[in-house]
């Protein structure tokens, strides 16, 4: 019998701000914890890195689905919340780079705080190059500091929030729909900014469970 492969699920961009995942009954948030934790020990454990390869490169071969069968609905400000947030972070920017690059770009220009710096993209970033900072953030949660990951994923989220309000603004008189759009995804990733800061705390003080 052949091997049956699971068939990559892609998501345009604009799913960024609509992506849902699975029910949120008591055992699903228990068992949302659970793997989270225990993917991460074991990830850890694996000194020659192959593990964490394996989960930077899953959403390309998999999709986002399983994933969020397994954490979309954790609270946002815990291990599965966090780890759901950088998965869902680098599905965006691998599924439009360009519009990544552009909005980062135009935040980088606009944000007057050390954000750019922090989250470690080049100045300015072509979208392949946002494309390996992501892949390296997420890599960074898996085997090196995570609360420093944490902070890099806040800090990028914050300068594209910055470059999609500044674009919402200039597309407001003429197309205030894709303004809309653009203001709606400048919310979004001012609040995983947020949480993902929040996580980086907790994760240093041991609290993030």
């Amino acid at each position: 019998m052949p091997e049956q492969h699971h068939r990559p699920i892609r998501r345009p961009t604009s799913a960024f701000d609509n992506i849902v995942g699975a029910h949120d009954p008591a055992e699903e948030t228990r068992v949302a914890h659970a793997t989270a934790s225990a993917l991460l020990t074991r990830v850890r454990a694996d000194e020659s890195g192959a593990s964490a390869e394996r989960l930077v490169a899953f959403t390309a071969e998999h999709g986002i689905d399983e994933i969020a069968e397994l954490w979309s609905k954790a609270p946002s400000r815990t291990l599965p919340g966090a780890l759901w947030r950088l998965y869902v972070l680098q599905l965006a920017i691998h599924g439009d780079p360009q519009t990544a690059a552009l909005l980062y770009e135009r935040g980088r220009v606009e944000l007057p705080s050390a954000d750019a710096v922090i989250a470690g993209a080049p100045a300015p970033a072509e979208p392949d190059e946002l494309v390996a900072l992501i892949d390296t953030i997420l890599r960074g949660a898996f085997r090196g500091d995570f609360a420093v990951a944490l902070d890099r994923a806040a800090a990028f989220c914050r300068v594209q929030a910055s470059g999609a309000t500044h674009t919402a603004d200039d597309y407001e008189p003429t197309e205030p729909a894709r303004a809309s759009e653009l203001t709606t995804r400048a919310l979004r990733l001012s609040s995983y900014a947020q949480d993902l800061s929040a996580s980086a705390v907790l994760w240093r003080t041991g609290s993030l469970a």
